[in-house]
């Protein structure tokens, strides 16, 4: 292994790299995802997910008296000016990681004794699809669903906005999300749907040891086909003039009252 400093956009692996960073489909290809920053970095080292490294000369000057920094590590040195290039951040801090994607079975996801699932419809901006992961983890939901029309899971800026929540959050692409409602219910699932015509969420009371709450596109909502699968529909009460709430802070809203009416336990 080299440690020559790739000093060239050109170079195979950061070309692969920024690859990475832009197409889905790489990103499926490889089975692999880019995280950027010393956080991000550690927690996918410390799962034993990390794949390689990319480091900054300025950083690697830093860590050059943390030897221990290096032990196990596969890395490359790459010029500040390159890793500024390839990075998504506006101001990089200087570590780069390619990641193995995690493989979950959707029976395993569905099958528990116990679920609180987040299925979520035509979620296409990423940081609302990042904190919708982010906030899911600190609600105790066990899993995420989504259908193809979402924004990509492993996208540099959703990957960002989890927080690192996409380690450790199970999920799973269905191919068709509305034939797969009905399955979900057939496992015991009862599925609230966020919903404008729907009836104050805090009207709803009682113990559910398996729960799905849909969550629909930003600007549309849910699909009718899928709202129709709901066992209840609900929504937030609002004063004054708005008439909706961004989907992530929606969703955060609705996931905590759910997570008290299941008495899941959050410290």
């Amino acid at each position: 292994m080299s440690h020559s400093v790739i000093t060239s956009f050109n170079n195979p692996q950061i070309k692969n790299l920024n690859l990475l960073q832009k197409k889905a489909r790489a990103r499926k290809d490889q089975g692999l995802f880019v995280v950027e920053g010393i956080k991000m970095f550690e927690e996918a080292r410390e799962a034993g997910i990390l794949v390689k490294a990319y480091i900054s000369e300025s950083f690697y000057q830093e860590k050059l008296d943390k030897q221990d920094f290096f032990i196990g590590l596969d890395y490359e040195i790459v010029a500040d000016s390159v890793i500024k290039q390839v990075a998504d951040t506006m101001t990089p801090q200087g570590i780069m990681g390619t990641v193995r994607m995690p493989i979950y079975r959707l029976d395993q996801m569905i099958s528990k004794n116990k679920g609180f699932l987040i299925l979520l419809e035509d979620i296409r901006d990423p940081g609302n699809m990042g904190t919708i992961i982010r906030t899911a983890e600190a609600a105790g939901v066990t899993g995420i669903i989504l259908n193809r029309s979402c924004a990509d899971i492993f996208q540099p800026k959703v990957v960002r906005s989890t927080m690192g929540s996409i380690y450790r959050l199970p999920y799973y692409e269905v191919d068709n999300y509305i034939e797969f409602l009905p399955r979900l219910k057939s496992h015991g699932y009862t599925l609230y749907a966020a919903h404008l015509s729907g009836q104050s969420y805090d009207c709803q009371d009682g113990h559910l040891d398996k729960c799905g709450l849909l969550i629909g596109n930003e600007a549309k909502g849910l699909s009718d086909e899928a709202s129709n699968y709901a066992d209840k529909l609900v929504r937030i009460p609002m004063a004054g003039k708005v008439e909706s709430l961004n989907a992530a802070i929606a969703a955060a809203i609705l996931m905590y009252e759910l997570a008290r009416q299941m008495k899941i336990d959050i410290d």
